[in-house]
């Protein structure tokens, strides 16, 4: 027999799913194709800015958590899962951060990044398991990223936060979902209707990733990991960085670029060079 959470995703009108206001698409050219997918996503963007109080409300949670010692995790499963871990695992390289600060769980675990792992996102049991080989605790926030509102996985996984005292928000593309009623802080991005009829990897997957972006830049610029508007702990792992960082130095001492690059390779960031120059003066 369903539990009463179970029925509920079951008969839960998901706008996501509606059909698409565009028919016979197999005949349209590529040109008509293209403008009309850019004319859907162009409301993607609104959708958000309707959204900004309930982001902001769990971001704000985000960082008091953060600054107690606390983590942040993002599950999800399929594409949901598969941009949680893009936004956690660009974190240490951007800002300069431990690699299990922002930690990103997929449903089917780390084979279904590349390849659907079947039914996996139907398990309400596996992600509250997949979180308690991280240890999780009451100083972590969990963010469940769910564009239809109602994966099993997802929700079971909330649910068992809930229970033990840990904080949980959500990013949902279907108003008032089970998922948004689980969730501590939800976030409700109602993109309506793709133009591929069901297809949420589309506005929905837009979307979740701006608000993303918006949840872990804004946490990190809150923890003090920008200065001014530059990413000074970036980690230097490529040429192209190191080259950035050089010039980052130059704009804010005087140095030449030699001089610039010669700090940065001694002490590792633009910020620790700065300080260091600025300091021995």
């Amino acid at each position: 027999m369903l539990n009463s959470s179970k029925t509920s995703a079951m008969h839960f009108t998901k706008t996501t799913e509606q059909s698409s206001k565009y028919e016979h698409l197999e005949k349209m050219s590529v040109d008509e194709l293209l403008t009309h997918i850019n004319t859907e996503d162009k409301t993607v963007p609104l959708a958000v800015e309707k959204a900004l109080p309930q982001i902001e409300r769990l971001v704000i949670e985000v960082v008091a958590k953060m600054k107690q010692g606390g983590r942040l995790f993002y599950i999800g499963a399929g594409t949901s899962g598969r941009l949680g871990i893009v936004d956690a695992s660009e974190c240490p390289p951007t800002f300069g951060v431990p690699f299990d600060l922002v930690i990103g769980i997929i449903a089917g675990g780390d084979t279904a990044i590349r390849k659907a792992v079947e039914f996996a996102e139907d398990d309400r049991e596996q992600a509250w398991l997949d979180l308690q080989e991280w240890n999780i605790n009451k100083n972590d926030v969990v963010i469940g990223i769910a564009a239809s509102g109602t994966t099993p996985y997802v929700i079971g996984g909330l649910e068992k936060c809930n229970q033990n005292n840990i904080c949980t928000g959500s990013i949902s593309c279907n108003a008032e979902s089970p998922l948004s009623k689980t969730a501590q802080f939800p976030i409700d991005v109602v993109v309506g209707p793709e133009f591929v009829t069901g297809s949420s990897r589309m506005k929905a997957g837009t979307a979740q990733k701006l608000v993303l972006n918006m949840i872990s830049t804004s946490t990190m610029i809150q923890l003090g990991k920008v200065k001014g508007n530059k990413m000074v702990d970036m980690q230097l792992s490529n040429n192209k960085l190191v080259d950035r960082g050089t010039r980052m130095i130059m704009g804010e001492i005087s140095v030449s670029y030699e001089e610039a690059n010669e700090l940065l390779s001694t002490h590792g960031s633009v910020r620790n060079a700065v300080d260091y120059y600025l300091n021995s003066k």
